[in-house]
């Protein structure tokens, strides 16, 4: 099987939403692969955040950019429908959430999108027993979902190797603390797609940073 290639994309959890449109920009512009969106309705996760018409105004715009987006949510089975129409290429679902899984992943999918599930820090990788074949991505977080800029959670990286061992025809993501550093961690345990929020749209120049979180990615592979 060839080696999936790293992508790097913002999370504009960490952006300015006074200026949304312009950050979405400035990282497509510096080399992202795409933008990944955290939707959080404030019961599956203690914040919350933003809802469709945000997404539509991200696809607006960047209309050509690859949105991937992390549904930290009780009901992902009736709100993935709404942020696929506003503009989604991959929603995430945790599989943690209190819903019919399977029928929701089928459903995503049905409507030409690519699924994916969610781990929790606490979540075994077991928990994805049975749902294998209705995955495109397994997301692991590597923080407690809910807030941005927490610290790397290092078993994260053993939970990788586990999946890229099982699964390795799907994606892998990670989100959580990444930095240059940790995401060559993951890289090396087989993440091949790194979600960062305040380490690229903090950094002094935002691509110089994506260039290096990629480049230290894709060493730490070939170490």
């Amino acid at each position: 099987m060839s080696v999936k290639p790293i992508q790097v994309l913002p999370s504009i959890l960490s952006a300015r939403m006074g200026y949304l449109a312009d950050d979405c920009q400035r990282a497509m512009e510096a080399g992202a692969d795409g933008l990944h969106v955290d939707i959080m309705d404030g019961h599956f996760v203690p914040n919350l955040t933003m809802g469709p018409d945000i997404l539509r105004a991200v696809r607006a715009a960047v209309p050509n950019a690859y949105l991937s987006v992390h549904l930290m949510v009780m009901r992902p089975d009736l709100y993935a429908p709404q942020f696929i129409a506003a503009g989604a290429d991959t929603v995430l679902i945790h599989v943690e959430s209190p819903c019919d899984l399977a029928a929701t992943l089928k459903s995503i999918r049905e409507l030409g999108k690519r699924a994916g599930l969610t781990l929790n820090p606490e979540t075994p990788v077991t928990a994805l027993r049975g749902y294998a074949a209705l995955l495109d991505e397994v997301l692991v977080m590597t923080v407690h979902p809910g807030f941005g800029g927490q610290a790397f959670l290092e078993h994260g990286v053993e939970k990788i190797a586990a999946l890229a061992e099982w699964l390795p025809e799907l994606d892998i993501s990670v989100d959580g603390g990444i930095n240059a550093d940790t995401g060559a961690r993951c890289a090396a345990a087989g993440a091949n797609v790194l979600l960062a929020g305040s380490s690229l749209y903090h950094a002094d120049d935002m691509r110089d940073a994506i260039a290096a979180m990629r480049w230290q990615a894709e060493s730490a592979r070939k170490s």
